[in-house]
């Protein structure tokens, strides 16, 4: 049996408003500081979707870990997503929803860390270091 959905795709319109305001409550609740440029910088780098590699002028802004799992709208949780990718993944966490439209998982995530530790580097304020990572003296 299919998982069966929380609501419908022909919700009313007093529907879908109770759940924009109800995404706009939760989005409040966390801090949120990507900024225009920032997000520029993050579309020059990856050059296409993170996932698929479809390249157009729609690329949307997909959270790697979903704000509804407790993400946030950050240079190290926000990568490019086309409009299928984006739709597709919904709130699934990446791997895992990489492994079942066969992806190639591997290819992002070290491209994902390799933008981090590039961001790490050029000493953005803000963006912590990945485990492992601290200079041994």
């Amino acid at each position: 049996m299919p998982p069966r959905r929380r609501y419908s795709s022909t919700a009313s319109p007093a529907t879908r408003a109770r759940y924009a305001r109800r995404r706009q409550r939760r989005l409040s609740r966390v801090d949120n500081d990507l900024t225009d440029q920032q997000w520029f910088e993050i579309l020059d780098v990856w050059e296409g979707c993170a996932y698929c590699g479809e390249t157009g002028p729609a690329l949307q802004r997909d959270c790697v870990q979903p704000i509804s799992r407790g993400g946030r709208y950050t240079v190290e949780n926000v990568v490019p997503a086309c409009a299928s990718c984006n739709a597709s993944k919904h709130n699934s966490e990446v791997t895992g929803w990489m492994r079942r439209k066969k992806l190639d998982e591997g290819a992002f995530l070290l491209r994902h860390a390799t933008f981090l530790r590039t961001l790490r580097g050029a000493g953005r304020p803000g963006v912590p270091e990945l485990p492992g990572e601290a200079d041994d003296v």
